[in-house]
């Protein structure tokens, strides 16, 4: 059985969702930050980053949004979410996957830690204009490049889709000005049920109040 370590829409939505997309059986486990549960020793015998997601699926132990995603993709996608290995397709998904995770992502992430992930005492709330400006300036690299309709490569959606939909709805979460076409791609990412089945089963995981 693969286990997904997360939180309720955090970088681990990304992978809930991609299984859903994939119809595989899987298990959520709960790493609660509100309780530190990140920083647990079970949790670290797992993560000693500390960080979500984690996925164990048999005797593997994987980090690493972007990484658990390929993972998935190459071992149960059967030709779907990643192009032809090799192909013209294939690299352009390389691109998509290495601008989202490290240019677009990242100023969002900055905002986040600076927000609310952060020791009170480390945050600095003059570098939040900063990583606004570096957010909108990758981001006009990428509205430049969304396709009206569809998806970043074609017909069907891949890995990339469903990251860049996600940071996407980080941005808009962080009140970040989108463009229409950037907007509009959200939107119909973010529609498909495999998300909705996978918020669902992360927000049944949280203790009732």
């Amino acid at each position: 059985m693969i286990t997904l370590y997360g939180f309720p829409k955090s970088r681990s939505l990304r992978i809930s969702w991609l299984l859903e997309e994939l119809g595989l059986p899987w298990q959520y486990h709960l790493v609660n930050f509100t309780q530190r549960e990140h920083r647990s020793p079970a949790y670290l015998a797992i993560n000693p980053a500390g960080k979500i997601p984690a996925l164990t699926d048999g005797d593997l132990t994987l980090t690493e949004s972007g990484a658990i995603a390929l993972y998935l993709a190459k071992r149960y996608g059967n030709g779907r979410f990643l192009p032809v290995a090799g192909s013209d397709e294939d690299a352009r998904h390389d691109f998509w996957l290495c601008y989202i995770l490290t240019e677009l992502e990242q100023p969002l992430w900055t905002m986040g830690k600076h927000k609310f992930a952060l020791p009170p005492s480390q945050r600095v709330e003059a570098v939040l204009t900063t990583a606004q400006w570096e957010f909108a300036k990758a981001l006009k690299e990428v509205e430049a490049r969304i396709p009206e309709q569809g998806f970043l490569l074609g017909d069907e959606p891949t890995v990339a889709d469903i990251l860049l939909a996600h940071t996407l709805s980080w941005a808009a979460a962080f009140k970040q000005p989108l463009s229409p076409v950037a907007d509009a791609f959200r939107a119909r990412l973010t529609d498909r049920p495999a998300r909705a089945r996978a918020l669902e089963k992360e927000s049944a995981a949280l203790p009732a109040d």
